[in-house]
């Protein structure tokens, strides 16, 4: 198994795939369990997050999901780009995608 994860983009989707609602603090937390899931069944955790990239429909959601985003993340938390999106696959108002690295 290699040391280096690369999660793909995530969205708030339920187990049918459809988005949660409720807005972007439900959206940001299932989007997040998504990528904790992968994580932990690729064998990482959460603190080997290095890099994450968030996608948002309106940059003014940014308060409501950083306060989602930081209980998921360890101190010290992972590089983060954050920008606003014309428009995102599904009409979701979040997408994550993430790299983690094994240290050894």
């Amino acid at each position: 198994m290699g040391n280096t994860l690369y999660v793909a983009g995530e969205q708030g989707a339920d187990a049918n795939g459809k988005l949660v609602p409720g807005g972007i603090g439900p959206e940001t937390r299932a989007t997040l369990e998504t990528i904790q899931k992968v994580v932990r069944e690729a064998g990482f955790q959460m603190k080997d997050v290095v890099a994450v990239n968030v996608y948002l429909a309106d940059i003014q959601d940014f308060g409501e999901m950083n306060k989602v985003y930081k209980t998921f993340f360890p101190d010290p938390k992972p590089t983060r780009t954050t920008i606003q999106a014309a428009r995102l696959v599904n009409d979701a108002r979040i997408e994550i995608s993430a790299i983690a690295v094994m240290h050894q």
